[in-house]
C-alpha cells in the first residue's frame, strides 16, 4: 500500500506518511512526537505577486534558490537515504524511549527487592529479631558510604530463593566487583564496606560459593590501621565492634564446611577480652562466653571445658538451642580428634577446663542433640511469638549430629528428624545432600570437609 500524502500536512508529505488530515495537526505527527507543520499553501516568489503563469508579477523568480530536481539513479539514491535517516530516527527514538522507561522500571524493581530485604530478608542474618541491631536501623546510612551494599542487598534478598536465577547471578557479579574495586582502593575501612563483606560472606556460605576469602582481605586491611590495639582504641564504635563479632563468628571453623582459607582467629585475638562478658550474640544466637569456648577449639578448648559450662539465664527456647550446640562442641571435638594425627595442645589451661574428656557417650550426645532441637521445634509451634528467628541457629547441631555416621546408620529415624529439620531454605538443601551421601556410602572416616571442596562448596553452618 503507498504511504505518499497528497493531500496531507507538510511534515506527512516530506515524511512521505500518510496522514489522517486531522486539524489544526495531524495525530500521526503528535503519537511520534513531530511538530505538525499543517497544511497551508507555500508560494515562494522573490519579489511581486503571481497571478497567471509560472513568473507573472514577478520582476524575477527564484530559480537559483530551487535546486534542480535530480534524475535516474541519483533520485532514486537520494530518495532511499532520506527514507532509512527518517526509518533510523524514528527506530532511535522509540529505543531511547523504550530504555528510559526500563531503566525507570528497574529502579522501581530494586527499591522493591531493597525494602523487602530491610523488612524480612535482614532477620535471616540473625538469630535474634533483626530491629534490635544496630544494622537495622544504620543500613540506609550504609548504603551511601558503600556503593556496593546495595547491590549486595538486592542480591542477598534473591539469594533466599530456592534456585539460583539469572537476575541473582547479575546482582551478585556487579556487587563483587564493586566490593572487589572498594577493598582495593580503601585505606581505612568504612563501616558500609565492611558490611558489604560481611553481607557477601553470607550469600557465599549460603549457596557454597567462596567466602573465606573475603574475610582474609577485611581482616588485612583492618590490622594494617592497628586492629591488634582494639580494645585499647576509644575511637571504636559499638557498631564497629558488632562487626568485628560477627566477624569472630563467621571464622570460627567449626561453623563451616569445607573451608577454602585457614582460620584467622578473630574472635579469640579481637573479640574476646580478659575479662569476664556476658550477653547474646544476635547473629549466632549463642552467649559470648560460649562463643568464648567454641573458638578455643582447636587450642585450649577440650570435651570437659564444654560438658562444664554453667550457661547462662534465657528463655526455655534458648536453653534448647544452647544445650544442643554445647553437646555438639563436644562432638565436634571427638571427630577432630579421630581425624587429626597430631594431639590437640593443652597449655593454658584454667582450674576449671580440665584435659578429661566427657563422660558421655557418642550416641549419647547425639540422642541428646536431637532432643533438643525437637523441643526447640515443639515450643516453637507452641509459642510462635516467642524468639521467632531461633531456628536460624539450628544448624550447627543438627548437621553434626548427622556428621555420625555409624549412629545414623543404625536409625533411620533418627535421619528422618534431621531431613525434617534441615528444610525451607537452598543452604539446608546442600547441607542435607552431604549427609545424604554420607549415610549412603556408609563410611565413618570419609570427611566431609573434602566431600564439600570435590563438589566445589564453600558452606557455613550459621
Amino acid at each position: 500500500m503507498s504511504t505518499r500524502s497528497h493531500q496531507g500536512c507538510w511534515t506527512c508529505k516530506q515524511r512521505r506518511r500518510r496522514c489522517d488530515n486531522a486539524r489544526p495537526s495531524c495525530q500521526n505527527c503528535a503519537e511520534r512526537g513531530a511538530a505538525c507543520e499543517g497544511y497551508e499553501v507555500r508560494l515562494r516568489w522573490g519579489t511581486g505577486i503571481a497571478s497567471r503563469g509560472r513568473f507573472t508579477g514577478a520582476d524575477k523568480p527564484v530559480k537559483n534558490s530551487v535546486p534542480s530536481r535530480p534524475t535516474g539513479r541519483q533520485r532514486d539514491l537520494s530518495k532511499e537515504r532520506r527514507r532509512r535517516v527518517e526509518i533510523e530516527g524514528d527506530s532511535a527514538l522509540d529505543g531511547s524511549r523504550e530504555l528510559e522507561l526500563a531503566v525507570s522500571q528497574r529502579v522501581v524493581e530494586d527499591e522493591v527487592l531493597f525494602n523487602e530485604f530491610r523488612n524480612n530478608g535482614i532477620n535471616i542474618l540473625h538469630s535474634t529479631t533483626a530491629r534490635d541491631t544496630v544494622l537495622y536501623s544504620r543500613l540506609p546510612q550504609l548504603c551511601q558510604e558503600s556503593s556496593a551494599l546495595y547491590s549486595i542487598c538486592i542480591a542477598f534478598q534473591l539469594a533466599l530463593s530456592s534456585t539460583v536465577t539469572s537476575q541473582f547471578c547479575e546482582y551478585f557479579d556487579t556487587a563483587l566487583r564493586t566490593f572487589r574495586s572498594e577493598l582495593a582502593c580503601s585505606t581505612t575501612l568504612s563501616d558500609g564496606t565492611l558490611a558489604s563483606g560481611l553481607l557477601l560472606c553470607s550469600i557465599g556460605l549460603m549457596h557454597g560459593l567462596p567466602w573465606t576469602m573475603h574475610l582474609e582481605g577485611m581482616h588485612n586491611i583492618l590490622q594494617s590501621h592497628g586492629l591488634e590495639d582494639l580494645h585499647h582504641q576509644p575511637t571504636q564504635t559499638h557498631f564497629r565492634i558488632h562487626q568485628l563479632e560477627v566477624m569472630g563468628v563467621l571464622d570460627l571453623a567449626c561453623f563451616s564446611v569445607g573451608r577454602q582459607a585457614p582460620k584467622i582467629g578473630i574472635w579469640r585475638r579481637y573479640c574476646q577480652p580478659e575479662a569476664p562478658r556476658y550477653g547474646i550474640e544476635p547473629v549466632s544466637g549463642l552467649p559470648r562466653t560460649l562463643l568464648d569456648i567454641f573458638a578455643g577449639i582447636g587450642a585450649e578448648t577440650t570435651e570437659q571445658t564444654l560438658w562444664d559450662w554453667p550457661g547462662e539465664p534465657g528463655s526455655f527456647l534458648r536453653c534448647y538451642l544452647w544445650e544442643a550446640h554445647r553437646l555438639a562442641g563436644i562432638l565436634t571435638l571427638r571427630k577432630q580428634a579421630s581425624t587429626s594425627s597430631t594431639p590437640i595442645p593443652n597449655n593454658n589451661i584454667s582450674a576449671w577446663r580440665q584435659p578429661s574428656k566427657c563422660p558421655a557417650d557418642t550416641s549419647v550426645l547425639v540422642a541428646r542433640i536431637l532432643a533438643n532441637l525437637d523441643a526447640l521445634r515443639l515450643a516453637s509451634v507452641e509459642r510462635p511469638t516467642e524468639d521467632v528467628f531461633i531456628k536460624n541457629a539450628i544448624l550447627f547441631p543438627m548437621f553434626v549430629a548427622g556428621l555420625e555416621v555409624d549412629i545414623l546408620c543404625r536409625k533411620p529415624e533418627w535421619q528422618q528428624i534431621i531431613r525434617n529439620g534441615l528444610v525451607d531454605c537452598h543452604q539446608c538443601e546442600i547441607l542435607l545432600s552431604l549427609l545424604e551421601e554420607l549415610w549412603q556410602k556408609e563410611d565413618p572416616n570419609l570427611s566431609v570437609h573434602e566431600l564439600a571442596r570435590q563438589r566445589g562448596l564453600e558452606m557455613g553452618l550459621i
